[in-house]
């Protein structure tokens, strides 16, 4: 890169709006300028329930961005997620005009364009084409095997679609700020570029980022993506049952979960009794803190048991590295013991920054996806830089979703 450049990433998530603001710098090193955050109110299961008022946390982060950073913010890189996202892995299969030809580019893009033909549902676009791998005659090829000489060539993608009308709804709410998107990423594939390395994508590994209303999980194995995808339950559902079952507040039961709570399933941090103070007045509540740590445990196991169900069938024995979890969510007490029970894998689990100023947001797992955006940005340049850019990780949004543009 020439010059240093200027990114912006956006999260719109259940529990808070974040909008991160980076530097990349001529060379390649990444500096975060800040972050503007605020509390989300109007999304639900990470999708939009209230369009003004997400509209209004969207400013209100955009402005605290703007003051901290001091920069102007025109063009954000836009995380989105929800159920309605499907990841799904397609081949296709061109066979070279004579025996023995030389592949050459136009080969490459008919290839490219039979393994993006899938079917999916008449209201879905597509979000992003990941290449995960090139194959001439049965043998595998990590980047384009141009030049080669061969009888068939086969095209191995990772397709991220999603609901048009919901990704419209996103774009809509930030265009109206009025901010250009100038591309659209599925969260946890962000978050990937966070958690894990080029080693870790490698050796096979899986990310799981665990919000407030959703899960989102992103599996790499032999440095491609292998699975994605969001399941529609998060920490806020937790704090929910903690209120259905003891009756506490649900404001409190929030406050409980993230001071009192364990998953872990260890014997010891179940003993005695919770105290929530009530500030009206009334008698102090208590809650025992082995039922207290039931029900969180009982809603993680059950989360994480349908991140395992959507990963194929066998692809956890081919993980090299192991479980990298992120999000705000992950920081509960024991998540990591959980989550190594459940998929009997080595955890990575996420430090809190123990350094200060802007770049502890590097290493705090609730900033992964927005900062993991700029991260994404970043390989996007540098592989359009390589003119590698037609099949790189995601396209120019105005090819992708071809639907309205500021």
């Amino acid at each position: 890169m020439a010059k240093s450049t200027i990114h912006v990433g956006l999260e719109i998530g259940s529990s808070k709006t974040c909008m991160a603001v980076g530097e990349v710098r001529a060379d390649g090193s990444v500096k975060i300028l800040g972050v503007g955050e605020t509390k989300t109110v109007g999304v639900r299961k990470g999708e939009i329930s209230d369009f003004h008022q997400v509209k209004t946390c969207v400013r209100e982060a955009l402005l605290e961005a703007e003051d901290v950073c001091d920069v102007e913010i025109t063009s954000v890189i836009l995380a989105v997620t929800g159920s309605h996202i499907k990841g799904v892995n397609n081949c296709g299969t061109f066979r070279l005009p004579e025996e023995g030809s030389e592949v050459d580019e136009g080969h490459i893009m008919e290839a490219d364009e039979i393994a993006q033909d899938i079917a999916m549902p008449s209201d879905h676009v597509y979000l992003l084409n990941v290449i995960r791998h090139y194959w001439l005659d049965g043998q595998q090829h990590i980047t384009k095997p141009l030049g080669l000489l061969g009888k068939t060539l086969e095209a191995d993608f990772h397709i991220i679609h999603g609901d048009k009308l919901r990704i419209q709804n996103s774009l809509k709410c930030v265009r109206e700020i009025p901010l250009d998107v100038s591309a659209v990423v599925f969260a946890p594939i962000a978050s990937a570029q966070i958690a894990l390395n080029r080693e870790n994508k490698d050796e096979g590994a899986l990310v799981i980022d665990i919000g407030g209303g959703t899960t989102d999980y992103v599996l790499y194995l032999n440095g491609a993506v292998e699975a994605s995808g969001c399941i529609p339950v998060g920490g806020d559902h937790i704090s929910n049952d903690i209120h259905l079952v003891t009756h506490v507040p649900l404001s409190k039961a929030e406050l409980v979960k993230k001071a009192e709570g364990d998953v872990s399933g260890d014997p010891a941090k179940s003993v005695g009794i919770v105290t929530i103070e009530d500030e009206a007045g009334f008698p102090d509540l208590e809650i025992k803190r082995q039922l207290l740590n039931d029900i969180i445990r009982g809603r993680v196991i059950e989360t994480l048991e349908l991140v395992k169900d959507g990963l194929p069938e066998g692809s956890l024995s081919k993980v090299g590295t192991g479980v990298f979890l992120t999000g705000g969510t992950s920081l509960m007490r024991g998540m990591a013991e959980l989550t190594g029970e459940v998929f009997s894998l080595p955890v990575y689990r996420p430090e809190q920054p123990e350094v200060s100023g802007v770049q502890a947001y590097f290493r705090d797992p609730q900033y992964s996806t927005a900062v993991g955006l700029i991260r994404y940005a970043q390989i996007v340049e540098e592989e359009r830089s390589d003119k590698r850019s037609k099949n790189s990780l995601f396209h120019k949004l105005s090819k992708l979703l071809p639907f309205g543009s500021q």
